[in-house]
């Protein structure tokens, strides 16, 4: 046996005795996971020398302790608590179960006795290792954290994700003059920032006044005051925020735009888009909360009416043409486009998008991120789409004529073309495009179908109780004599634990969905108004967003207090 041999020990040296793996082999797996700080199984598969199965297979056969699959188990079971999150992600353990003073646990290298000693430590319990597949245990692993609450150890920045526009190299001389590695500051940033993960909230506001400091929570669309935390600190906050989002600290007079990335755990992370904006007592920053889980829930999660959702995959599943997204900021028009997009990523579209910036990333999809001080707008990043031999195309909103121009000669050119307007519902938008300077002719030619849509507070199941609302007020609502025949009951919000007192918990999607049919497009060649075209999309059967309100209103979804105000008509 040779001199290299003598540092190997444990599930390694086991390895070269059984003749599965050459000394060789063992060796240059060794230096791969010492140079990249990973352990020695995870390497060894990563190497594709061995699966994790073979592994775990090999080490019950070798040393004698029992297999277990962790996808066969329910991890609802396992108790909580138990290991500490540090010692179980330091040592790649999980508990598994619980019975008198014994703790059985998971593990992938039995050989780690320092594991198996420190779980003694720690719980004073006799522990039962059992092998584990290495890739399931940390899949497991990062479940348990994640559900605990105390998975944050550092904010990591997504390098692809940085806004590089100029300066770079005098920021990096900035930031060391600051004193950022304050780390009581560090941990309340991931505090906040974990709590507005857990409590499903949208935006983080951070608004510094003349005699206090507060933090706001947007939770299904409404503002609600978190944490006043204390006013000396605000310049900390924002300029830790900076850094992460590698934003110029020094620059304190304009707004700036940038990202940042919050690591959960292996197997999950959520991205933030950071705008900060001047105000009269300090920088005021707004952290969007992008999850990209959010798109691939699936167009049933979404609220679409049966009709409506035939409607939309119809237009879709056209070869060329433009589709329209139209609602307020904070709508959901976002999820939507990408929900779209998701249903058509396939292996055989060419998919790009120009947006500003992306929120979501959607593997499979060629992203932009629109840079108009570099020169990169949305029609310049159009045309290039355009010799990209694409296939879908989506802008993140249309905002002059020239990006309406390209557009539309894009769907009419064979391609299929998604993006936004601010409009308030789906006829007002083609007028919208006429107002631009958009001919009639191509509006008409191009657009199959336009969505409308509206985010409602969706009513808690746990709390929500029938209301008697008086006749006349429901016909003034909207509803019809027809609606009303007694088969249905409206609901109200109560307030409980689980909505936090609010009633509501969650938000649905109302939505308009208007295709765009032969006698509105003779409308639009005529010049009609938003209002002719909204009289043919009522005779052709097109729901309004009140009417589409109502009927999750009789569905018991939301209230109908929550419908006449995010309608407003």
């Amino acid at each position: 046996m040779s001199t290299t041999t003598a540092p190997i020990s444990g599930l390694a040296r086991l390895l070269v005795q059984h003749g599965r793996l050459a000394e060789a082999d063992i060796e240059a797996v060794h230096v791969a996971a010492s140079d990249g700080k990973t352990s020695f199984i995870e390497q060894l598969i990563q190497s594709r020398k061995m699966t994790g199965k073979e592994i775990a297979e090999f080490s019950s056969q070798a040393f004698g302790y029992p297999l277990l699959d962790l996808e066969q188990i329910d991890d609802t079971y396992i108790p909580q608590g138990v290991l500490d999150p540090k010692l179980m992600t330091a040592q790649r353990i999980v508990p598994l179960y619980k019975r008198g003073t014994r703790l059985f646990i998971g593990i992938s290298d039995i050989t780690n006795l320092q594991a198996l000693e420190e779980v003694r430590f720690q719980t004073g319990q006799q522990i039962e290792p059992i092998i584990v597949e290495d890739g399931k245990l940390l899949t497991l692993q990062a479940k348990l954290i994640e559900a605990s609450g105390a998975s944050i150890k550092e904010l990591q920045v997504n390098e692809s994700d940085l806004d590089l526009q100029g300066g770079e190299e005098e920021q990096q001389q900035e930031v060391s003059t600051v004193d950022v590695d304050d780390a009581p500051v560090v941990k309340y940033i991931q505090k906040i920032l974990l709590d507005a993960i857990k409590a499903e909230a949208s935006d983080i506001h951070f608004e510094p006044y003349e005699k206090f400091y507060r933090i706001r929570y947007r939770q299904d669309g409404i503002l609600r005051e978190v944490a006043q935390p204390p006013l000396a600190i605000k310049e900390k906050i924002a300029s830790r925020i900076k850094v992460i989002s590698k934003l110029d600290i020094s620059e304190k007079r304009v707004p700036q735009d940038g990202r940042m990335k919050l690591v959960l755990s292996r197997t999950r992370a959520i991205d933030f888009r950071v705008s900060t904006l001047p105000t009269l007592h300090g920088e005021k920053i707004c952290i969007r909360i992008l999850d990209p889980s959010s798109a691939t829930l699936g167009i049933d999660a979404l609220g679409y009416d049966p009709d409506q959702k035939e409607a939309l995959m119809h237009a879709i599943s056209r070869p060329y043409g433009m589709v329209l997204v139209t609602g307020p900021t904070g709508s959901g028009k976002t999820v939507s486009l990408y929900t779209c997009l998701n249903i058509l990523n396939q292996p055989g579209t060419n998919i790009s998008t120009a947006e500003d910036p992306a929120e979501i990333n959607l593997a499979g999809v060629n992203q932009v991120n629109v840079n108009e001080k570099a020169g990169l707008t949305f029609a310049v990043a159009l045309k290039a789409f355009l010799r990209q031999d694409p296939d879908i195309i989506m802008v993140g909103e249309i905002r002059d004529l020239e990006t309406a121009d390209i557009a539309i000669k894009a769907a009419q050119t064979g391609h299929m073309v998604f993006s936004t307007l601010h409009t308030n519902d789906a006829p007002t938008t083609l007028t919208r495009m006429l107002n631009m300077g958009v001919a009639p002719f191509n509006v008409a030619s191009s657009v199959i179908l336009i969505t409308a849509q509206r985010l409602g507070r969706r009513l808690c199941a746990s709390c929500k109780q029938p209301v008697d609302i008086p006749h006349e007020a429901l016909l003034d609502a909207g509803f019809t004599e027809a609606d009303l025949d007694g088969s249905w009951t409206p609901y109200k919000p109560v307030g409980c634990d689980i909505c936090k007192g609010t009633g509501y918990k969650g938000r649905v999607g109302i939505y308009q969905v208007m295709p765009i049919s032969d006698e509105m497009n003779r409308i639009i060649m005529k010049n009609g108004t938003a209002i002719d075209i909204a009289d043919q999309a009522q005779r052709e059967g097109v729901r309004d967003l009140r009417r589409s309100g109502l009927i999750k209103v009789k569905l018991g979804v939301t209230s109908l207090e929550e419908i006449m105000a995010i309608t407003n008509e």
